[in-house]
């Protein structure tokens, strides 16, 4: 397998914490997003969305999106499982990590990719509007985080899952997208702290290092 990544971007983060997570040996390729890399034919003929990241099958098959590819590897590597085992597990590491995924992370790229100069040339038309917007709707989700983990040691109970990783990259994110978080949410900000020195999360840069 070969994967199509770029360990600054969040959403291919995602899923390099997630095979870090779980041990998985696979080949990655590193794609410059902001040096028109993803625009070209070959790499369109792999993902017509001309987004990362991307797993690369041997019999040459091709999965994006982020959640699909980390689907797919846990059935593939079913031990250490990050996505549940029982149905009522499952459906609630698959709600707050959706959460995370729509009210947080969603909505801070929004707000980088419209209210950006740097992103001008990827995000045709900016609607700065949008942008702010977006911002609080960032702000406004962190504090259901917040009140989640004041009952919990992880996002969706007792252990880290991938809605752990995704929260995780999502309050990340909010950094480059100048969106704080603040400091009044305690049970946020110290689960943050914990889970930032995983293994998997620390071994390599981050956006908020």
């Amino acid at each position: 397998m070969k994967l199509y990544t770029h360990e600054m971007a969040p959403n291919p983060l995602r899923v390099n914490i997630f095979v870090r997570e779980k041990n998985i040996k696979l080949e990655t390729v590193e794609l410059e997003f902001m040096e028109g890399e993803l625009k070209t034919d070959e790499f369109s003929a792999r993902n017509p969305m001309q987004r990362i990241p991307v797993l690369e099958l041997a019999d040459g098959t091709y999965i994006s999106e982020s959640h699909a590819i980390c689907r797919y590897l846990e059935q593939m590597y079913p031990l250490h499982p990050l996505m549940g085992l029982l149905a009522k597990e499952q459906a609630l590491i698959e709600m707050w990590n959706r959460r995370a995924e729509f009210n947080i992370l969603g909505p801070a790229q929004h707000c980088l990719r419209h209210t950006s100069l740097a992103m001008a040339k990827l995000e045709v038309p900016q609607i700065e509007q949008w942008g702010e917007a977006n911002r609080q709707r960032a702000l406004e989700a962190l504090n259901v985080f917040d009140s989640q983990l004041a009952q919990n040691e992880f996002v969706a109970g007792d252990r880290f899952t991938i809605a752990d990783i995704t929260t995780y990259v999502a309050v990340n994110f909010l950094k480059p997208s100048k969106i704080p978080v603040p400091e009044k949410l305690e049970n946020l900000n110290k689960w943050f702290q914990r889970v930032k020195k995983r293994e998997s999360i620390s071994t390599k840069r981050t956006l908020a290092a």
